[in-house]
This record gives C-alpha cells, structure tokens and sequence, in this order.
C-alpha cells in the first residue's frame, strides 16, 4: 500500500467487504482520497441464506419506546452499505469525519473514471477465501432494492 496524499482508485470487484474497508480507512486517515468502483461486486464471506437473514433482521430494528415505530432508516443499495462500512471503521472524532468527505464510492464505474489506473487490495481478495460468499448486490436486492 502507497500511503501519500492523492487519490486512490479501488476497483471493489472480488473484495472481501470487512478487509476492504479496513484497509480503505487507513487510507483515509493518513490523508488520501479513495474512490471505489463496482461496489454491487463487493462480497462477502458466509452461507447467502445467512447472511440475507442477517441483513434482514437488522432492517427491522425497532426502538424500544415505541415498537410500533420503524426504526432508523437503513439503506439496501450496496454503494451505501460500503459507505457505511468504511464509515464504521473511522474514528468518532472531527477528524474521522474529514476523512470520509475524502470517500467516494459507486455502482459500476462512472463514464469520467474508465481511463483511471483501477487497483486491488490483495489481502481482501476472494482467492484467499476457502468458504462460500455471497455478493453485495444479491444481498441488496434480495432486500428490496431496485438497481
């Protein structure tokens, strides 16, 4: 990994979501700009139907208070459950928040970036994985998104 200052271009296709995301986050705090393409390729590791349950039962979270209420809003399209992700993995300060304005990530690859130099994250490739996984745009419209 090239920790500078200037953008970073991460093609998501094959990565392992959890190792992905951490690497990507350190890349944001030690100040660079990361952008990442095909997010709906993204995976991650385990049995689909386990997962997809998984997701499920977290997009039904209700408050106590008032059980009738649904609760927070939770997004289904798999750029944002990248986005969130990474997010996750900031630190909860002024300065974690800097770093994730430095964040870009998209659905397929947009027209202006198809001429960029598009890396992999080698550790969260899916060739070192020996179980199954499941793709984070199955997940997302097994859960109801439209893409």
């Amino acid at each position: 990994m090239i920790y500078t200052s200037e953008t970073i271009y991460i093609d998501g296709k094959d990565l392992r979501l959890g190792r992905m995301a951490s690497k990507i986050a350190k890349l944001l705090i030690n100040g660079n700009k990361v952008v990442v393409v095909n997010a709906e390729k993204v995976v991650i590791s385990g049995k689909r139907q386990s997962i997809i349950n998984d997701y499920k039962r977290w997009l039904s979270i209700r408050t106590l208070k008032n059980p009738e209420k649904v609760g927070p809003k939770r997004h289904k399209s798999p750029d944002k459950i990248v986005y969130y992700t990474i997010r996750g993995m900031l630190p909860k300060k002024p300065s974690g928040l800097k770093a994730l304005k430095r964040l870009k990530v998209y659905i397929g690859i947009p027209e202006e970036l198809k001429s960029m130099n598009f890396i992999q994250i080698d550790e969260a490739h899916v060739k070192y994985l020996h179980g199954p996984y499941v793709r984070l745009e199955e997940i997302s419209k097994s859960l109801g998104w439209n893409g």
